[in-house]
Formats: C-alpha cells, sequence, structure tokens
C-alpha cells in the first residue's frame, strides 16, 4: 500500500455523534512532496467499486491499520480533489485522543492510503497517478501536500484553499 499526505482538513464540529471534520484528502494537479501528481478522475472507479461491494474508505489514525477512529460519511471527487467529511468517535479511545489534538491545532493533517492502478511518469520524472485504488483516509501529523489546508468552523473550503495556495507559491518563491 502507497500513502500519499496532504495537508489539513478544513473544518471541525463537535457534535453528539463525534467530531465532524471535512477537508480534501488529495488535490488534483498539485505535486505534493514526494513529485506525484493526482490526476482528476483517479479515484472514481474504485469509489464506485467500493460502493457496488459495500464497502466504505476507512478513517485510520496515522495509517495504522488497528487504529480506526471514526467514520468517513461522504468521499467524493470535485473539481478540485477528494473531499471526505466524517465523524472522529469519541466512543473510541484514540478518537477521542485525536479529536483533543485536533482541537488544540496539533494535527491536521490527512494521508490517503492506496495502490496505484495506472500511471506515468513525466520528462521530469514526476508521476502523474491516473487511477488508483483507495483504500483509507488518515488523519496524521506530518502530510505531504501543503496546498489543503484546516478551516476555522464555517470557513468556506475553496476560500481557504486558494489563500492556502497563495501562501505555498510565495513561500516557495521567497525560498528560490
Amino acid at each position: 500500500m502507497e500513502r500519499k499526505f496532504t495537508q489539513p482538513l478544513t473544518g471541525i464540529a463537535v457534535g453528539s455523534d463525534g467530531t465532524r471534520i471535512e477537508g480534501y484528502a488529495s488535490l488534483f494537479g498539485a505535486e505534493d512532496q514526494g513529485g506525484d501528481i493526482v490526476e482528476p478522475g483517479a479515484y472514481a472507479a474504485s469509489l464506485r467499486r467500493l460502493v457496488q461491494g459495500g464497502n466504505s474508505v476507512k478513517m485510520l489514525w496515522q495509517h495504522d491499520p488497528s487504529e480506526p477512529i471514526g467514520i468517513w460519511d461522504t468521499v467524493h471527487e470535485d473539481s478540485r480533489g477528494l473531499w471526505v467529511r466524517g465523524r472522529i468517535l469519541p466512543e473510541v479511545a484514540r478518537g477521542r485522543e485525536a479529536a483533543a489534538l485536533i482541537r488544540a491545532g496539533a494535527i491536521d493533517g490527512l494521508s490517503i492510503g492506496y495502490r496505484t492502478l495506472r500511471s506515468t511518469k513525466d520528462s521530469r520524472g514526476r508521476r502523474h497517478l491516473a487511477e488508483v485504488d483507495l483504500w483509507e483516509v488518515s488523519l496524521v501529523t506530518f502530510p505531504m501536500l501543503r496546498e489543503a489546508r484546516l478551516a476555522a468552523k464555517g470557513a468556506p473550503a475553496v476560500l481557504l484553499h486558494d489563500m492556502t495556495a497563495a501562501m505555498a507559491q510565495a513561500r516557495a518563491r521567497l525560498m528560490g
């Protein structure tokens, strides 16, 4: 299984059924720190197979299959990437810890666990992922893709994504 880290969630809220979180687990066209770029549509077939098989994308803590911490209620592609919305379950000890860390701002990363089915390399050696078999989306400490961000409750995700992308570009220019 491969893992692809993105940066943080775009919203959190606490309800009686758990801590609700949402954000982009993957952004199309954005090169991650490993030189991979996910292409639009890369998740579509995998998501269809999961639904048809009565399965779901798992929510894990730090990619550990022995540590499920919640449920992804919504996982879908949109024009920007792979959007997830779910609940960290308060009945799970590690889930309570994860929720506390998220609320404190200590954890804000998302990462996908997947298997590459189709990819190509471009002239710069970057891998373009055309189709992946998505297994899980984890909450992680160190994400790999910097452009997706955790937003304050109620903040528009698109606006925050655009602001974060602009900051990342400015940082890249400053660093040379």
